[in-house]
């Protein structure tokens, strides 16, 4: 069997137990209970190793990718929504494994399926030949991205892209059964009608749902609408220490601290962890939109995390006692747009979670980011003239 093989059915499946074990003879065995058969495919993926199943779709409501590892050959595993329409599963390899059979088996009684793959061990160079993503025009479909095809006219509204972080199969921070992507997703939804209501806006979200996008599809977006301004939204948690209060974090090379240096690691993780292939990757983002470093978008930036720390301070009164900040998130490596990372809180702090599902507090925030948006937009308009074009 090769690196990838794939197998068509249809509908909508529930995932109803199953997971990965060891047996006899060197084997291991895949295996998952779904309510029916949808399509799907398997491939592996070098540097670093990792079994990949695409599916759909399959709603994993209930699924712990802890408890379905039950193999010395996987270290971990994960599931979730990767587009819309889309479901992936991620087993993050211990050792390089071969593919011997993949199958979908249905029950013409039930209509219920089980997908039963069987691994064995494999050398270092049979591993690297098979592992890739597979090329299918019928899987492998771009991106949607909204596209600005005009600069706008004069006096027209400025172009905001919020960027609720995380998704689908990458929940980001997790605490006490919250977590970090939905926590985000619904305050951009929120931020986006605050601003909105002024009338002087367009926002556009890079997700809308519970789905995975890719750093550089984040970045394009930006890119490809134009965007005047861009506001990626997190809400981290730390293992060690105490942090509370909301910080913004510009792009620079070199990190303001160490926990910012591990912050922006993690987060360009986050490709990887959701088992994308980066292997051969010229890596538009981290080497053609470093130009920011050199534009005049830095000090741009820069003005917009201030503004944004001073709307949020006077809106709930308190941020992070060092609240800008600087590291090399690739999310804000769009060299022609001002953009900044917004640090709502974190999940580790029992006072900021309660924040976060608070609407009252929420709504505080929204309008502090919505103040300083409007603060930098009036300074930035002064200055636009005095600027190269």
């Amino acid at each position: 069997m090769g690196g990838a093989e794939a197998q068509e059915a249809s509908g909508l499946a529930r995932f109803e137990g199953g997971g990965v074990t060891d047996g006899m003879f060197g084997k291991s065995t895949l295996e998952l209970e779904l309510s029916q058969g949808v399509p799907w495919r398997i491939f592996t993926l070098d540097e670093p190793k990792r079994l990949v199943v695409d599916f759909r779709e399959v709603d994993w409501q209930g699924a712990d990718g802890a408890a379905l590892d039950q193999s010395e050959r996987v270290a971990s595993l994960r599931v979730g929504g990767f587009r819309p329409g889309w479901s992936r599963l991620v087993a993050d390899l211990n050792a390089p494994v071969a593919v011997d059979e993949a199958g979908l088996r249905l029950d013409p009684e039930t209509g219920k399926a089980v997908l039963t793959v069987s691994l064995s061990g494999a050398d270092e160079a049979a591993f690297a030949a098979n592992a890739g993503l597979p090329r299918d025009p019928n899987w492998d479909l771009p991106e949607p991205s909204a596209v600005r095809a005009a600069p706008p006219p004069a006096g027209a509204p400025l172009v905001i892209v919020l960027d609720p972080g995380h998704g689908g199969i990458d929940p980001g921070a997790q605490r006490g059964g919250v977590n970090e992507a939905d926590l985000v997703l619904q305050f951009a939804h929120e931020l986006s009608d605050v601003l909105a209501r002024t009338g002087r806006y367009d926002i556009f979200l890079t997700r809308d749902a519970d789905v995975f996008v890719s750093l550089e599809a984040r970045v394009a977006m930006a890119h490809d609408l134009r965007a005047d301004l861009f506001v990626s939204l997190h809400a981290d948690a730390i293992e060690q220490g105490v942090a509370h209060g909301a910080s913004v974090y510009t792009l620079s090379e070199d990190a303001s601290d160490a926990a910012s240096a591990a912050l922006a690691e993690r987060h360009d993780r986050d490709d990887i962890l959701a088992g994308l292939d980066l292997s051969g990757s010229d890596d538009r983002v981290a080497q053609v939109l470093m130009q920011i470093a050199r534009l005049d978008n830095t000090p741009r930036s820069v003005s917009l995390a201030e503004h944004l720390v001073g709307g949020i301070k006077n809106a709930v009164g308190h941020v992070h006692k060092r609240p800008l900040r600087q590291a090399g998130f690739s999310v804000l490596k769009a060299a022609d747009v001002p953009s900044v990372l917004l640090e709502l809180g974190f999940l580790s702090t029992a006072q900021d979670l309660k924040n976060l599902q608070d609407p009252i507090w929420r709504a505080g925030m929204a309008a502090g980011v919505r103040d300083g948006i409007e603060a930098w937009a009036v300074e930035d308009e002064a200055l636009s003239r005095l600027r190269l074009k």
